[in-house]
């Protein structure tokens, strides 16, 4: 294994001799990690370019769905086109939702390293294939199989967890709910100024061309050459599951074995884990993360399609330049933020305490959005990016500190299924918030003139009872913490 833990590593040994397995790659990886106290940069790297391989792919196309949807002429009037682009953004999640268990399965079976190749290479092909959709259902079919065949976010937050030591694992999974966050704000970036090409660019980008008869083609062309590019590099990336001959022996346990050859009647015995479905600890923070996702993806493409609605409908009329404008600067900040404040905050207050500041602060945050619709020109952009900075990093910072407690409450022969779960779990949840969010928009925009809640009013109090659930919901009794054990730190 050639990676970062290595260097210098032969001049260091470690501080409790603990019987290692030559040929598996989990222990190659423990024995670089007790000798090893640092935090590998090149690991963070590789969660991150991981993580934004399989993510862009699900919010790149929600700044041009609403006009590929009216390209594709299957709505009757202008206010249903977000009705049919809620079903094709829920198709993804649809996907996911019925396939990322067994996807968990398989990573726990064959390795963290085998899962995340093939979901890479699901990426390349799907993704192309969807920009070059040339019919709604086209478009659908592809986006499903896309989320259904691509199983590597849950299987890199396993990763995540297990190539650091446990004080760096927090570190480990910022970096990966960071790059989330950028990649749900740099995918309707790309999506933003690379569609269309040929109407914003026309010295580049000529009639008659490949990207004239698939005007969408271009931000998925893009996303698939970077998946590329994150698949030739994997080559490298190490393995992190044990593969002993002993099924889930654990390192502790190793050495209790070697010891019995020298002692007398000293031993250890391997502690069998329950039924994962019956870890309260683990399932509370699946079923509020599956809330506060539920609400993140709805409010992803609501304020997409939102942004470029017209002024008669309650929105901002920005062309799709101006929400990759408004979304390239909330996801720098979002880097900025998981980068140098994350840890510290969680440290101060907890995962738990600063998940609840977080979703307490977006709840009137989000319930301003109709009034900043009200102001016009240098001032509404001003006030617009600043309130999509904060609501970029609440959900983050939420999100992260969910990750922490899942991935803390098992033991790492449970943790592929458990973040299968999750993911499962979260991706129906998903499937549902494009759908709904699309139809709720719909709706409030037949009500402009309503006596209660007119309008974009509607839409974002639909939302905020989300979040407020959700923020019910990390309070005891429902949500618990488990501390973790040694065995649960590999």
């Amino acid at each position: 294994m050639t990676d970062d833990y290595n260097e210098d590593s032969s001049s260091r040994e470690p501080l409790l001799k603990i019987r290692y397995y030559e040929n598996c790659p989990g222990c190659k990886v423990d024995r670089a990690k007790e000798m090893n106290r640092g935090s590998p940069v090149k690991y963070l790297f590789y969660i991150w370019m991981l993580t934004m391989c399989a993510t862009l792919p699900i919010t790149c196309i929600f700044p041009f769905l609403y006009f590929m949807v009216r390209d594709f002429g299957v709505a009757k009037t202008e206010a249903d086109i977000g009705s049919y682009a809620g079903y094709l953004g829920s198709s993804f999640m649809l996907g996911r939702g019925l396939t990322s268990v067994a996807w968990g399965i398989v990573a726990d079976r064959y390795g963290r390293k085998y899962t995340i190749v093939i979901g890479t290479i699901v990426v390349v092909v799907f993704n192309t294939l969807f920009g070059l959709s040339t019919s709604f259902w086209m478009a659908v079919i592809t986006r499903f199989l896309l989320g259904s065949l691509n199983g590597s976010l849950g299987t890199i937050k396993a990763f995540a967890t297990e190539i650091f030591r446990e004080e760096h694992q927090a570190q480990g999974l910022a970096t990966f709910s960071s790059a989330w966050g950028i990649a749900l704000v740099l995918g309707p970036a790309l999506g933003g100024y690379l569609a269309q090409p040929v109407e914003k660019y026309p010295h580049v980008f000529p009639e008659g061309s490949l990207f004239d008869k698939f005007p969408f083609f271009l931000p998925c062309f893009v996303i698939s050459a970077f998946a590329l590019a994150v698949l030739v590099s994997c080559i490298w990336l190490p393995e992190t599951l044990h593969k002993h001959n002993v099924s889930n022996e654990s390192n502790k346990d190793a050495e209790a074995l070697e010891n019995e050859k020298t002692t007398t009647t000293k031993k250890k015995t391997v502690q069998k884990s329950g039924n994962i479905l019956l870890n309260w600890p683990l399932m509370s923070s699946i079923i509020v993360y599956c809330v506060f996702s539920l609400h993140d993806i709805a409010y992803t493409e609501v304020f997409s399609l939102w942004a470029v609605s017209p002024l008669e409908l309650g929105g901002l009329n920005f062309t799709t330049d101006d929400v990759g404008d408004v979304l390239s600067i909330s996801g720098f900040a979002l880097l900025l933020c998981q980068i140098f404040l994350y840890s510290p905050m969680e440290k101060a207050f907890g995962p738990i305490n600063l998940a609840r500041i977080a979703a307490a602060l977006s709840i009137p945050l989000l319930q301003s959005y109709p009034f900043i619709a009200m102001l016009s020109g240098f001032t509404l952009h001003l006030v617009i990016t600043i309130a999509s900075v904060f609501m970029l990093c609440f959900p983050t910072i939420i999100d992260t500190s969910l990750f922490l407690l899942q991935n803390r409450a098992v033991e790492q022969h449970q943790r592929g299924a458990a973040n299968g779960i999750a993911m499962t779990a979260m991706s129906l949840f998903k499937a549902v918030g494009p759908a709904g969010g699309g139809a709720v928009l719909t709706w409030s925009q037949k009500r402009l003139n309503a006596s209660f809640l007119p309008g974009t009013h509607l839409v974002f109090f639909v939302l905020n009872l989300v979040e407020a659930l959700g923020l019910l919901m990390m309070f005891k009794p429902f949500l618990a913490e488990k501390k973790t054990t040694p065995s649960q730190r590999s």
